[in-house]
């Protein structure tokens, strides 16, 4: 499969763009490919696909705050592409305000009808559940490995008694509006001439079938208030405030229609320990002055668990321990590897002394060996110097 484009790339616009400017872009893509003008041309049908695609990102806030921070790998099928049920015909479904209406009313047709891309009759729609959201909590353990995680909700599900027909006696007839079709034909004047475009019917939304007898547990719409446990799988690596996509988990569509999806909003609970800079791990260790100055094995939590590490003598305060691969995994699609831990070293100066330890420290006042070199403070103002550069 070919690695997806940039979507600013693919409407030939900067990744500052304002929403004015990518409406504009993607109205001249949708016109210069548009399958009508490009009959049999499969890259041209393609590209088309594609600046929908990117379109429908773009345009959203949301989705465009997470793909300008991840990128496809943060989207999750978000896109409403490539999922159940999708053709051609959803294309303008979607996105009938950027023709003023004339390729709106849900269908392809605002060229002249959709069959063979020019003509032809177009397919009787199925209705598309809603969407649900949820909100998974998940501990830094569970980001290092990746977890699956629970859910019962509540939502539309199928109708048992009707098997989703929403017929009493599982008969339908043709509508007499449309002939069966699903939608409605009109002539009307477009930037490209005079044209026909289609509507769906509303008479049998676009079905092409009426129901007789109305199933009386559903009032004949086909779904019911139920519930279903459903199942999540969390990947490595993913950060607070991500957005994960179950495609058709969602409500149930009405008369056997595509099932909506479910929005797993992800929050990530601070640790008593660690914290967290995109996939590494930082751990703020505050040495005793004896450790400092002597060395030795001190203990640091690490997401696997406590492990010692040996601090060198005369160790400095502001030092940075980075222990590779001890950080949390990329996530897939976006990045690879670990990232690393590291520890911050700051040094605790005692506020009260006994009178031993402070005749001790009065004995070394003199001792060239706790008088900074030149060198040293040079090193030490140099650090602070860069803090504030």
């Amino acid at each position: 499969m070919a690695e997806k484009r940039d979507y600013y790339e693919v409407l030939g616009v900067q990744k500052g763009a304002s929403d004015d400017e990518i409406k504009k872009a993607y109205k001249k893509m949708a016109i210069k490919y548009h399958p009508d003008r490009n009959p049999g041309d499969k890259e041209a049908e393609e590209k088309f696909k594609e600046a929908a695609e990117a379109y429908d990102v773009l345009r959203d806030p949301d989705k465009r705050a997470r793909y300008d921070q991840f990128g496809h790998a943060g989207m999750g099928g978000a896109s409403g592409f490539g999922g159940q049920g999708f053709d051609m015909n959803d294309i303008f479904s979607m996105f009938g305000d950027i023709f003023g209406g004339h390729m709106g009313g849900g269908s392809f047709g605002g060229f002249g009808g959709f069959g063979g891309f020019g003509g032809g009759s177009r397919a009787p729609q199925r209705h598309q559940g809603s969407d649900l959201r949820l909100k998974v909590k998940l501990t830094l353990e569970e980001v290092a490995k990746g977890t699956t995680k629970k859910f019962k909700v509540k939502k539309d599900v199928t109708c048992t008694h009707c098997n989703g027909s929403g017929s009493k006696d599982g008969k339908t007839e043709t509508c007499s509006t449309c002939n069966g079709t699903g939608h409605t034909v009109r002539t009307v004047n477009t930037m490209l001439g005079r044209m026909q475009q289609q509507s769906v019917c509303s008479t049998c939304g676009g079905k092409g079938t009426v129901i007789k007898n109305k199933c009386p547990h559903c009032s004949g719409t086909g779904v019911m208030n139920g519930e279903e446990v459903v199942e999540a799988q969390i990947p490595a690596g993913v950060q607070d405030g991500m957005i994960l996509t179950l495609q058709g988990k969602g409500n149930a569509g009405r008369n056997n229609g595509y099932a909506g999806d479910i929005q797993v909003y992800v929050e990530v609970e601070p640790h008593h320990e660690l914290s967290r800079r995109d996939n590494d791990l930082i751990y703020n260790l505050l040495l005793d002055l004896p450790t400092a100055v002597l060395g030795g094995p001190v203990e640091i939590p690490t997401i696997d668990g406590r492990v010692k590490i040996k601090i060198e003598p005369g160790t400095q305060p502001g030092k940075i321990v980075r222990l590779r691969g001890k950080g949390l995994p990329a996530l897939q699609g976006y990045g690879y590897g670990f990232g690393d831990l590291i520890v911050n070293i700051s040094v605790y100066i005692p506020e009260t002394l006994s009178k031993e330890e402070h005749q001790a420290f009065e004995s070394m006042v003199n001792s060239d060996s706790f008088k900074p070199s030149q060198t040293t403070k040079n090193s030490f103002f140099q650090k602070f110097k860069n803090l504030f550069s």
